[in-house]
């Protein structure tokens, strides 16, 4: 069996190695041999994994590692294990939304708080096979963490390239306490990005921002693991909160992988949900576009999704179009509210999170979901990935927004007849 690198732009065949585009300058696809795993891969196997105690099969990653990356040695996987994520249900959640069979699976619930573990073990993991030292991406905070943890856990060398005072502290701390070089960029992420495309091309350092193929084989991930969930059966939808764009790229891949492997009988639609200040994306779909027009500065409380130039347009464009999906963009009023909303489910999650509910919501009171349809939102990060967020919001110190749902503490005298007062 074997696996290709195939540029979605010109189409042509890159050998391995640590190459993320094509001489083109297009980005890469990994190419399953689906007619031989046609014969390998069934719901009863990887049904069989589930609960497995054997490496790499407790990993909600690994346990689909033929859908991942077959080739890679057992000895060549980095694991904590990630993945194994849970599929929340909850009245007040669907009583907002207006949809009665809502879901939420959180993606929060992984080592480092957030999705990218899904991706981080499959591009570490290949990191390690090809004997690299030394790992880097931009980040806004969820990639650094996954990567300086992943990378330290390998015994490699990481360098995360930041945005400078745009990154939550819940977060930052994180790079620093898993041992990453952390290097602040004057600017914004896009900025950084672009700094740091150049610098691994030049300083040979392995780049592990969605740009790379494998990140998304791991993401993917996130679908076989919920479909599986829902027993083979797949959602009506699937929302995705948008900002660099992994994740919905991965999403239609996975779909179309599922599909031609015949493990599901129904591809669901993608709705790939924006924060209205860093929607450039939203606007190539709404306007159909023929290239991607930068928002050249970002602005949404959302951090994680707080991207101008996403790197992966053309791949998530692909997504939309096969799944006849999406694409919306939603205020940070409306995502902090619906965030508040989570939060006070017992579920809880940080802000870019909160754009997929949010989004479920828009869609379902403008017709285009019906409320009786079943839909999956992606909850993409740990509510402790930024808390003043949280706080400032309860507190009625976040500007331009008016809390909904504000749950302010009260100063008390030290009194029973005062906590009585309180409580009745």
């Amino acid at each position: 069996m074997e696996i290709e690198l195939k540029c979605i732009e010109c189409g042509r065949s890159v050998g391995e190695g640590t190459t993320n585009r094509c001489e083109c300058g297009g980005l890469l696809d990994v190419i399953l041999d689906l007619d031989s795993l046609r014969e390998r891969v069934s719901r009863k196997l990887f049904n069989s994994r589930l609960g497995s105690r054997r490496f790499p099969y407790r990993s909600g990653v690994w346990r689909f590692r033929e859908l991942i990356n077959p080739l890679i040695p057992d000895k060549d996987i980095v694991s904590r294990p990630e993945g194994n994520t849970n599929l929340y249900r909850h009245e007040k959640v669907e009583q907002y939304t207006g949809i009665k069979n809502l879901f939420l699976k959180h993606e929060g619930e992984n080592p480092t708080g957030s999705f990218k573990d899904r991706g981080m073990t499959s591009g570490i993991s290949e990191a390690k096979r090809l004997r690299m030292k030394v790992v880097a991406c931009a980040s806004t905070g969820n990639t650094a963490s996954s990567l300086a943890s992943y990378a330290s856990l390998a015994g490699m060398k990481s360098v995360v390239f930041i945005p400078e005072g745009m990154i939550a502290f819940g977060k930052l701390s994180q790079a620093m306490a898993y041992g990453a070089r952390v290097l602040q960029i004057k600017g914004n992420f896009d900025d950084a990005m672009s700094l740091v495309q150049e610098s691994s091309h030049e300083l040979k350092m392995y780049l592990l921002n969605s740009i790379n193929p494998w990140r998304i084989e791991g993401q993917k991930s996130i679908i076989f693991e919920l479909i599986q969930q829902f027993d083979w059966e797949p959602p009506d939808w699937v929302i995705v909160p948008a900002g660099n764009l992994g994740n919905t790229s991965a999403f239609g891949k996975a779909f179309h992988e599922l599909g031609e492997l015949e493990l599901i009988d129904e591809i669901p639609r993608i709705a790939s949900i924006q924060a209205s200040g860093a929607d450039p994306f939203y606007k190539t779909w709404k306007e159909n576009l023929p290239r991607l027009e930068a928002v050249e500065n970002p602005e949404t409380i959302a951090t994680a999704i707080k991207i101008g130039n996403p790197v992966s347009w053309k791949k998530a464009l692909r997504t939309i179009k096969l799944t006849n999906g999406l694409v919306e963009e939603v205020t940070d009023q409306e995502i902090m509210d619906s965030k508040a909303v989570i939060d006070g489910s017992g579920i809880g999650c940080e802000p870019a999170s909160a754009a997929s509910v949010a989004g479920a919501k828009k869609l379902r009171e403008s017709g285009v979901i019906d409320k009786n349809e079943r839909v999956a939102c992606i909850i993409t990060g740990n509510i402790l990935k930024d808390p003043d967020a949280t706080i400032n919001y309860h507190l009625s110190k976040l500007k331009k927004i008016s809390p909904r749902f504000a749950n302010k503490p009260t100063v008390i005298e030290p009194t029973t007849e005062a906590v009585r007062k309180e409580i009745d």
